[in-house]
């Protein structure tokens, strides 16, 4: 008996030691929308929101982070999520839009799958030349490694925009995690609501002067005399490592894989001066690998692939981007979460591991469309995508990163009541005694000129709530910029411990090297500090040996 109760006394201190208490969720209180004659310092709140109910919320976050430990282990898979051009303001603006479009809460204290991770860093988006980055830069910058000039694709500082013979120069090109994937013999994906050909997809496979030589014809058109000289990024894509060994492709573009004398299967025609199908060639490299593989074109054909007997798959749903979530009604178009499914149960498929790049790309679009109802939305597009990336993979062995390449102008201004709505307006001006939105835009098409008089435009019979609203811009432009303001990295699984503080956007790549094991660099797996027993894992040794002796006693 005395031996049993030792047994048992010695257990639970170990235990409690290695994992701590357990921990429980108190959920804060239903809050109902404020009525239309709330007002500052008679919110509806006041009562239910006093003292003890902060003091609890701020408990529960600190139990939550006094619980969580790093996993310490090699990451068999990654999944990269990029929100292109998804801020911190535009992540803020959309949590506020998700409680009150979907939850029926206030919005300000909803929370997105991706925060509730808990490691969150800092990139710092600035390119080689430019203060504020772009696409391509950026994504060389965190897919690879490396940092580049604007408007550059997987290559390093020689390689100036526009100049093809640079291009040609393979000492030049930085291989992404991509390469450094397929060398260890995991799979690898793409995934993307814009053209696959875009930047941010391209920077996972390309190397290229300009990120808009997405076909032959696009050389031409920048002045590239002979088109032939320097691949363009479809090309690339089908021809050359590591496009070529993707397992999957999921996107739009058919355009530049198409000739133009082939007609869209929807509308249009393909863009390709050369004559050269490349979705045929595409087939055929797999015909000749001896690999199953499927071509598709709609959400239909790509909810109808077995996946269990497909070793390979192309989507290209749209002849150009696959357009924004909220004006797709009637098209035949798969989400970013069916999409993100897809190509997660196609690469489990192999046991090695895989790497997948998921982008959402229309939060980009739509802001510089000067649409935040849009970008909002899209956002929470990413967000779904996300939730299903984390039900279908294991912590333990999967490490998830959810960033933004760049940021944008869009702000959000003073003093809208709590539960306003996020498309609302903000105050009235104590100078002109006019209101403002909520969210506007540094620069961009919603710029309205003033009147005559010297005075603004009113916005008060706008239609604030129309989805695409352009609230007004301070400088005109017919596409809103970038902004160049760091962005958040939120990050989850084996190694996501070291994404936290601020840092080079570079770094990412870096990590994800050392994580997985791949590329050049450090490695986890080979690390001299691996060799060392973790604490916990002395003291589930200790417990096995102490258990062994008291059963043999």
């Amino acid at each position: 008996m005395q031996k049993r109760w030792a047994l048992y006394v010695t257990v639970t201190v170990i235990l409690s030691s290695c994992s701590g208490f357990p921990q429980f969720d108190i959920k804060p209180k239903d809050v109902d929308h404020r009525t239309s004659g709330d007002t500052k310092g008679s919110s509806s709140t006041s009562t239910l929101e006093d003292a003890s109910y902060w003091n609890q919320i701020g408990q529960n976050i600190l139990s939550k982070h006094k619980s969580q430990r790093p996993i310490e282990k090699q990451a068999k898979n990654v999944i990269l999520f990029i929100g292109d051009g998804m801020s911190s303001p535009t992540i803020t603006a959309a949590r506020i839009y998700k409680g009150q479009q979907f939850l029926g809460t206030y919005g300000e204290d909803t929370v997105l799958e991706f925060e509730n991770f808990p490691n969150i860093g800092i990139s710092k988006t600035y390119c080689i030349d430019y203060q504020v980055g772009d696409s391509a830069c950026t994504g060389t910058a965190y897919l690879t490694g490396v940092k580049a000039n604007l408007d550059t694709i997987g290559v390093d500082i020689n390689v100036k925009y526009n100049n093809c013979s640079a291009q040609n120069m393979p000492e030049y090109h930085v291989n992404s995690i991509m390469k450094w994937a397929q060398d260890v013999g995991k799979s690898t994906g793409i995934v993307t609501n814009t053209r696959v050909t875009h930047a941010t997809p391209a920077s996972s496979y390309a190397h290229t002067a300009n990120r808009n030589w997405e076909s032959d014809a696009d050389l031409t058109y920048y002045g590239q005399q002979n088109s032939t000289i320097c691949d363009d990024i479809a090309e690339q894509l089908v021809y050359k490592e590591p496009g070529k060994n993707f397992k999957v492709i999921l996107g739009g573009g058919r355009s530049k894989f198409q000739p133009n004398t082939t007609a869209d299967p929807e509308e249009g025609m393909g863009s390709r001066f050369d004559g050269v199908d490349l979705i045929q060639e595409w087939g055929k490299s797999k015909e000749n690998m001896g690999k199953s593989h499927k071509y598709v074109t709609s959400r239909d054909e790509l909810m109808a692939v077995d996946i269990a007997n497909t070793d390979y798959i192309l989507g290209l749903f749209e002849r150009s981007h696959l357009g924004h979530h909220l004006l797709n009604e009637g098209k035949n178009n798969p989400t970013l979460e069916e999409m993100t499914t897809t190509a997660i149960n196609l690469l489990q498929k192999d046991t090695t591991g895989f790497v997948l790049l998921v982008e959402s790309g229309h939060i980009d679009i739509a802001h510089h469309e000067g649409k935040p109802h849009l970008a909002l939305h899209e956002t929470i597009e990413l967000e779904k995508a996300v939730a299903a990336a984390r039900k279908l993979t294991d912590t333990h062995d999967t490490l998830i990163i959810v960033t933004a390449d760049h940021s944008h102008t869009m702000t959000i201004n003073g003093y809208p009541l709590r539960g306003d709505s996020i498309f609302g307006v903000g105050y009235i001006s104590d100078v002109d005694h006019m209101p403002w939105t909520t969210l506007s835009y540094a620069n961009g098409p919603g710029y309205r000129k003033g009147n005559p008089d010297g005075s603004r435009y009113n916005i008060t019979d706008d239609d604030f709530q129309a989805i695409e609203y352009k609230p007004i811009a301070t400088a005109p432009t017919n596409s809103e910029t970038h902004g160049g303001d760091d962005v958040a990295v939120y990050a989850i699984g084996p190694q996501a411990h070291l994404l936290q503080g601020v840092y080079e956007q570079n770094y990412i790549a870096h990590l994800i090297g050392y994580a997985a094991c791949m590329g050049p660099g450090d490695h986890f797996c080979e690390s001299e500090t691996n060799s060392a027993i973790p604490l916990t894992s002395s003291l589930h040794t200790l417990l096995a040996v102490f258990i062994i002796y008291m059963i043999k006693a």
